[in-house]
């Protein structure tokens, strides 16, 4: 394989375990701790930033050039809004039970820490298909993490999967609320964090 084949394949695989936004760069933590309760509203969050970053990226690594270095970072934002108004409008539209639930955090992802970082960090020295591969990488990091937490804390915390009963009857009359609340969630993000580490560790050894 040769080594442009292989950067490229980095480029893609490095955001879903070795340079994981949430659980190893430890970044773009607000939505993943807030939108996570569960399932749907996890992998739903997961894809707009999601749309917002690939779109994002090959925007800014189309216009690199021409973008004058002073003002790259207005631009950025301005690029990043524009995506962030087309998804905000697209789940009103669509899905707008989806939309109440994750509220504020969906114009929030103007000013999440993946987004701008991979533009100034990745689009803004790169091509268009390479910046492409970066954000689906980044993209399906952050989703997994997203749709992993949401599906453990509706389970754990509501008996329920996607809205459907997966406990018995005994377990979801009384289940543990804690999971579904903010604490749950920090103690579920460090459990994640505990065993990437355990893994990446063992591994080095």
């Amino acid at each position: 394989m040769s080594s442009k084949k292989e950067s490229r394949l980095t480029y893609l695989t490095s955001g879903i375990i070795k340079e994981n936004p949430t659980l190893i760069l430890m970044i773009g933590l607000c939505p993943t701790l807030a939108t996570t309760v569960s399932a749907r509203d996890g992998l739903g969050m997961g894809l707009a930033a999601s749309f917002v970053l690939i779109g994002s990226n090959i925007v800014v690594a189309a216009v690199r050039k021409l973008v004058p270095d002073s003002v790259r970072i207005p631009i950025f934002i301005i690029i990043i809004s524009t995506f962030v108004t087309i998804v905000d409008y697209l789940m009103q539209a669509y899905q707008p039970g989806l939309y109440r639930v994750l509220g504020v955090f969906v114009p929030l992802i103007v000013v999440n820490c993946i987004i701008l970082g991979r533009a100034e960090a990745f689009a803004y020295k790169h091509g268009v298909f390479d910046s492409f591969l970066d954000g689906l990488g980044k993209s399906i990091g952050f989703t997994l993490v997203l749709f992993i937490m949401g599906t453990i804390r509706e389970i754990v915390g509501n008996g329920t999967f996607f809205g459907q009963p997966v406990t018995p009857t005994w377990y979801r009359t009384a289940p543990m609320l804690f999971a579904i609340f903010p604490p749950g969630a920090f103690f579920l993000i460090g459990l994640l964090k505990a065993l990437v580490n355990k893994t990446r560790l063992g591994g080095n050894k």
